[in-house]
C-alpha cells in the first residue's frame, strides 16, 4: 500500500495550490485525488472566472506559475466603477487609489480577471513536473477512515487502496470529503440564483470593472482578455431572485441582451451574448470546525460567500498559503486547531461584510435609498477610507501567510 505525507481530494485551484506550496519548502510527499481532467484551452473564453487579487498573484509568483497564466489570458484592471441603480449613489476606484500603499509597479492593478480553466490548467501542469506529487484521476474515492496516526483511502473499482498521514478536503462546496467526516456546517440560502456568461461590449470595458447594484441583485462585468471581431469582451456575474433568474434565462440570447444593456445605463455599449448561460444557486456556507484529528478543510469545502466582492477564491488560496505553512514549519494538533481558528474567523468576518453590502442594496424605502446614495458618495469623496477599502480588498494587511508576500 502506497503512503503518503499528504492526500488532497480535489485538483481544483485551491488543492493544487496547496500541492505546490507543500512541495515549496519542504521534501513532503504529496498525493491529490480528482476525476475531472483538465481541458484545453480554447479561443473562446470560459464563462467561470476569478477575480485575483495581489496577494494571490504573489502566491502564484512564489510558486512559478504565475508566467504560465499570463503566457494564456489574463485581463489586468485599473478601475472599479459601482454604482446604485435606484439611487444616485456611485463609488469609483482607480491605481491612483493605492499609491500611497506602497505597492510596486507590477503590482498597480486593482486585479486580474483570470478565466478558472486558465489557473488550474497552469497549477496542473506543473504539479505534473514535481516527482514529489503523485495523482491518482481514474477511480472516484469510496471511504476515508482515521487511524491513530494515518488516514485509510479507499478508491472505486477496487482500485488499490493509500493511506496518508493527513487528509486535506479541497473538493468544493458540496465537499465528499465534508460529509464523509460528518463536519457539521452552517448554512443560509443566499436567496439569489448567480447567471454567469460571456458577453461583448462595443464601447470596451476600459479595463474596468463594472458593478451596479439591481432591485434584485448586483451585476458586475468583468473585463476579459478577449475580443471578438475587434470588440472587446466581458464575463458577466448577475446575482439576482431565483424567479427573476428563470425569467432571464428563458430569454432568447437577443433579449436578455437587451436587459444587461438597460440594466447597466448602456455604459459598455449595446451589449451582446456571445455564449451559452449557466446558473447556479448562491449559498453561505461555514464549516463548524474545519479540522478533524487529521482531516482538515479548505477553500469552498470549508466556506461560500457571496460573489458580489469576488473574494471566494482569494479567501481559499491563503487558507491553501496558511496550512502550507503550518506544515512546513511545525505539524500537530495545536498548530492545525490554530489554523482552523484563523481561518474561521477571516471567513466570518468576510460572510458578515457580504450579509452587510447585500442587506444595504435590498429594495428599501425611497428614505432609506436617499441615505444610502449620501453614504456611497461621501465614501467616494474620502481617500483615507477608499484606500482602506482598496486594501482589504487586494490582500495587502498584515498577519497574511509568507507565501502572500513579493519575492525579492
Amino acid at each position: 500500500m502506497q503512503k503518503f505525507d499528504v492526500l488532497i481530494v480535489g485538483a481544483g485551484m485551491v488543492g493544487l495550490t496547496l500541492a505546490l506550496a507543500l512541495r515549496k519548502n519542504s521534501q513532503l510527499n504529496i498525493a491529490i485525488a480528482d476525476t475531472l481532467p483538465v481541458s484545453a484551452i480554447t479561443d473562446e473564453p470560459e464563462i467561470r472566472v476569478s477575480a485575483i487579487n495581489i496577494a494571490s498573484k504573489h502566491i502564484f509568483e512564489n510558486l512559478a506559475v504565475w508566467g504560465d497564466i499570463t503566457a494564456s489570458r489574463n485581463q489586468a484592471y485599473q478601475y472599479m466603477h459601482v454604482w446604485d441603480k435606484s439611487g444616485l449613489g456611485k463609488l469609483n476606484f482607480s491605481i491612483d487609489d493605492i499609491d500611497a500603499i506602497g505597492t510596486n509597479d507590477q503590482d498597480r492593478q486593482l486585479g486580474w480577471i483570470i478565466e478558472n480553466k486558465v489557473i488550474r490548467n497552469a497549477l496542473w501542469h506543473k504539479a505534473e513536473q514535481d516527482e514529489g506529487i503523485s495523482f491518482f484521476t481514474d477511480s472516484k474515492l469510496a471511504n476515508l477512515a482515521q487511524g491513530e496516526s494515518e488516514v485509510f483511502a479507499s478508491f472505486e473499482n477496487n482500485a488499490q487502496p493509500i493511506m496518508a498521514n493527513y487528509v486535506v478536503g479541497a473538493d468544493g462546496a458540496n465537499s465528499w470529503v465534508r460529509k464523509q467526516m460528518d463536519m457539521a456546517m452552517i448554512f443560509k440560502d443566499y436567496d439569489h440564483h448567480a447567471i454567469v456568461a460571456t458577453v461583448k461590449c462595443p464601447q470596451g470595458h476600459k479595463n474596468t470593472a463594472w458593478q451596479v447594484f439591481l432591485s434584485t441583485g448586483p451585476l458586475a462585468f468583468l473585463p476579459l482578455d478577449a475580443k471578438h471581431q475587434g470588440h472587446e469582451l466581458c464575463s458577466i456575474v448577475y446575482s439576482t431572485s431565483p424567479d427573476e433568474a428563470k425569467r432571464l434565462t428563458a430569454l432568447d440570447g437577443v433579449d436578455f441582451a437587451k436587459e444587461l444593456t438597460a440594466a447597466s445605463d448602456g455604459k459598455l455599449g449595446a451589449i451582446e451574448l456571445m455564449s451559452d448561460r449557466a446558473t447556479y444557486p448562491l449559498t453561505m456556507r461555514l464549516v463548524q470546525e474545519s479540522v478533524k484529528n487529521r482531516v482538515i478543510l479548505i477553500g469552498d469545502a470549508a466556506h461560500t460567500i457571496h460573489p458580489l466582492a469576488g473574494q471566494g477564491v482569494n479567501l481559499g488560496l491563503l487558507d491553501a498559503a496558511a496550512l502550507a505553512q503550518i506544515f512546513t514549519e511545525k505539524v500537530d494538533q495545536q498548530a492545525l486547531l490554530k489554523f482552523a481558528r484563523w481561518r474561521k474567523s477571516e471567513a466570518t468576518e468576510m460572510i458578515a461584510a457580504m450579509a452587510g453590502i447585500k442587506q444595504a442594496f435590498t429594495p428599501q424605502q425611497s428614505a432609506v435609498k436617499f441615505v444610502r446614495g449620501l453614504g456611497m458618495n461621501l465614501v467616494n469623496n474620502l481617500p483615507f477610507v477608499k484606500k482602506q477599502l482598496i486594501s482589504q480588498a487586494l490582500g495587502l494587511k498584515e498577519g497574511l501567510p509568507k507565501l502572500t508576500k513579493k519575492s525579492k
